[in-house]
């Protein structure tokens, strides 16, 4: 059963301008090492950077309080992007019977991210 669903769209000029003004500061307080390490290694980074910001919105809108920016963050298994979760937060999904789906998506000036947090019990 769906308990909650959240989704979130982030201008990608939007980020391009948080780098120029914040640069490496802003990639350390925004993103985990494993957002990082896939979005770095592209030609340009912005897109999939502004799909990770949109994840972490759309989680954020389904979960009834406040989290930091790297309680959640996105991780890949092959090709397919997967919210992963620090260790409390995690438990807390757990105790709840609680599983989040992720779908991203980016094209030319904007990046989408859908979550549902659907009850497993």
């Amino acid at each position: 059963m769906i308990r909650a669903l959240g989704a979130d769209l982030v201008e990608i000029a939007r980020v391009r301008r948080l780098l120029e003004r914040h640069g490496e500061r802003a990639l350390r307080r925004l993103f985990a090492e494993e957002e990082l390490a896939y979005a770095l290694k592209r030609q340009d980074p912005a897109p999939s950077l502004a799909a990770r910001l949109a994840a972490k919105e759309a989680f954020q809108k389904c979960w009834p309080e406040p989290l930091s920016w790297r309680s959640v963050w996105v991780g890949m298994e092959g090709k397919r992007p997967v919210l992963r979760f620090s260790q409390g937060l995690q438990a807390r999904l757990e105790a709840e019977g609680l599983r989040a789906h992720l779908t991203l998506s980016h094209e030319r000036a904007h990046a989408l991210a859908v979550v549902v947090l659907e009850d497993i019990r």
